[in-house]
């Protein structure tokens, strides 16, 4: 039983540091919603999601209230749709559809994003993945909250690069569509290596197709306690240090555990995972860069940071394993740049680079996330970056992304608004020399040889 040192000292974490359980997301199986007929596979869909989902966001409220636990967001997340819509859609058109109809279900539930508007392309592109796939600058324009993920790589397979270099076009073209909100589609738009089945963070939750019809997971976040609590070892050792980035990753944990197994019972639906990421937020003091900074670093992106990060990502892995029994989704420390002010504050510095991010992703739990660049960007550019990326997660054996976001219209030094969570960001440099020769040979890249181990 927690007494009542542990009790306070939680409350504080809460009111004090910014701790949150950032999202209870609700995996959702559409498998038994296949239909051959488009419009009843759509009244399928939406037809099941608010069923299933009916009570998920007043659930999450009164946990709230309860507990006293911020919960912030209420997700869902559904079988990748170009599995489900492979039947009925014959054209992108067809697969907008289902985008609006994922989109009037979250709607009507009351969540803030649905994602798993997906497909999972490592080895090669069915004729449905490939029309999901272009059907995206048009599905993410038309919907609010739906968002898009597709894994175009994995250890096992190697990396497609044919759709490496087809969504190097589809983020552009997403940029275009939705330019006269500066390119915020891309923001729902993610690109992946080896993505996990039960990630529950957008832009890019889906539900895998190994999951159970229905399946509760929980992310936390609490870089604010982290940084905290790292104050008071200011100038200590390294192994003072790490055993305070652990004892704490447990204390948040513990509360993600709470409130994870409450939602489950509540709704009826069985517990998943507890996601252990350190997910920043744009507010003052919510911030992975502080708590490289409070490592020892004048800003992140100076000489020590990839050591810093590895560092920190590992003691919260080792912390939180201890709170729970299932840990899964990404799990570790989100950098992304527009939603962590101490990013954005490197960044303006000069202190941080596109190619110091793509070195910090080696050792952390993403990859280059919500990266603003200039809207001139060509697509073989794009396509490259996300190779780089691709390769990192492939070779590593870990989960790798990325968010780019081209914005039609700004060149490098502008600022971007994004607003809530997805904050603000200045539009970063690219290297523009150019890998056109590199993208368009078409095929595959193999799997490496660590790979062959059955």
């Amino acid at each position: 039983m927690p007494n009542i040192y542990e009790v306070i000292e939680t409350n504080k974490m809460i009111e004090q540091e910014n701790l949150d359980v950032r999202t209870i997301t609700l995996g959702i199986s559409l498998l038994d919603c296949i239909d051959s007929d488009l419009k009843k596979l759509n009244e399928n869909i939406y037809n099941k999601i608010t069923t299933v989902a009916a009570n998920l966001v007043e659930t999450g409220k009164e946990i709230e209230r309860e507990f006293a636990i911020p919960v912030v967001n209420k997700r869902i997340s559904v079988t990748p749709i170009a599995l489900i819509g492979g039947a009925a859609c014959k054209t992108s058109e067809d697969f907008v559809t289902i985008a609006k109809t994922l989109d009037e279900a979250a709607i009507k539930t009351g969540v803030n994003f649905i994602g798993g508007y997906s497909a999972l392309v490592s080895k090669g592109m069915t004729k449905a993945d490939e029309l999901l796939i272009r059907s995206i600058p048009q599905a993410l324009a038309s919907t609010q909250r739906v968002c898009s993920s597709i894994n175009v790589g994995s250890t096992k397979t190697g990396i497609n690069m044919d759709a490496v270099k087809l969504l190097g076009e589809i983020v552009l073209e997403t940029a275009e569509y939705t330019k006269e909100q500066d390119s915020l589609g891309c923001a729902k738009l993610v690109v992946f290596c080896n993505a996990p089945d039960d990630n529950p963070f957008m832009a890019g939750a889906f539900h895998g197709v190994t999951e159970a019809d229905a399946i509760i997971n929980v992310g936390v976040s609490g870089p604010g306690v982290v940084k905290k609590a790292l104050e008071q070892v200011r100038g200590k050792d390294f192994g003072t240090l790490c055993e305070k980035i652990k004892n704490t990753a447990f204390k948040v944990t513990r509360v993600g555990q709470l409130v994870a197994l409450e939602a489950s019972k509540r709704l009826g639906v069985p517990f998943g995972i507890i996601d252990l990421s350190l997910a920043p937020t744009p507010a003052i003091g919510d911030s992975v860069a502080d708590i490289l900074e409070e490592i020892g670093l004048e800003h992140a992106g100076a000489p020590g940071t990839t050591a810093a990060l590895a560092l920190l990502n590992d003691q919260v892995k080792k912390g939180g394993i201890m709170a729970s029994s299932y840990v899964g989704g990404l799990s570790g420390a989100f950098i992304p740049v527009s939603e962590d002010q101490g990013m954005i504050d490197a960044v303006t510095a000069g202190a941080l680079t596109l190619e110091k991010l793509e070195a910090m992703t080696c050792v952390c739990s993403v990859g280059l996330d919500m990266i603003a660049i200039p809207g001139d960007t060509k697509a073989t550019t794009i396509s490259g970056i996300i190779a780089d990326e691709m390769a990192i997660g492939m070779i590593n054996q870990k989960t790798t992304a990325v968010r780019l976001i081209p914005v039609i219209g700004k060149k490098v030094g502008d600022n971007v608004e994004f607003g809530g969570l997805l904050g603000h960001a200045p539009v970063m440099p690219v290297n523009n020399f150019s890998c056109d020769a590199f993208v368009n040979r078409g095929g595959r890249i193999p799997a490496p040889v660590h790979s062959f181990k059955n």
